[in-house]
């Protein structure tokens, strides 16, 4: 147990059967009142982001969450399997958890797991991944005046906007945070 003052962002705790992790912290105090903590949270298995306030000296759970760095191996119907490199253990992580990290894995490539006591809370992709254009009609140049972009398909069937000289069979970096164009790989 420690005080809700000493939360950092990233740390992760449990109030009321609820897990969250704590993306940002405010302390206020004012000189008639003891300090209030306003923690911006998400619920690790909701995804839900909310505010929580609470009075300093409030005692609260910090929890550590084990996260294993592990491999994509191959989409089982429902689920999709994940190895650890090091031991050779296989997770099946349902395709329910992961409808937005699909759009980004590929064999091999390697993510964070992260589970709390047996319970798995999710994965974290890289900031980047590489992915192969699978189709994308040729670069025209027209009445353009900057940024001039085309529709493309990636390898996981994910449709992103490139620049017009990227042409069908190059590999290119997207962003897991919001699936765009970030450069050739």
């Amino acid at each position: 147990m420690i005080n809700v003052t000493e939360l950092r962002p990233g740390n992760y705790f449990i109030e009321a059967g609820n897990l969250y992790n704590v993306l940002d912290i405010l302390l206020n105090k004012t000189a008639m009142r003891k300090m209030v903590a306003k923690l911006k949270v998400k619920n690790v298995r909701t995804g839900a982001i909310t505010e929580l306030t609470f009075n300093s000296g409030y005692q609260i759970d910090r929890i550590s969450i084990s996260k294993k760095t592990m491999s994509y191996l191959y989409d089982a119907g429902d689920g999709l399997v994940f190895m650890n490199n090091d031991t050779f253990e296989q997770v099946e992580v349902p395709k329910a958890m992961l409808e937005w990290e699909m759009q980004f894995l590929v064999e091999g490539h390697e993510v964070e797991i992260a589970s709390y006591e047996g319970e798995l809370l999710g994965i974290t992709l890289p900031a980047k991944v590489a992915l192969k254009i699978t189709e994308c009609d040729p670069g025209v140049r027209g009445n353009t005046v900057q940024n001039a972009t085309k529709d493309a398909v990636c390898q996981t069937g994910l449709r992103i906007r490139v620049p017009l000289f990227i042409e069908e069979g190059e590999v290119v970096l997207v962003r897991t945070d919001n699936g765009t164009y970030d450069g050739r790989a």
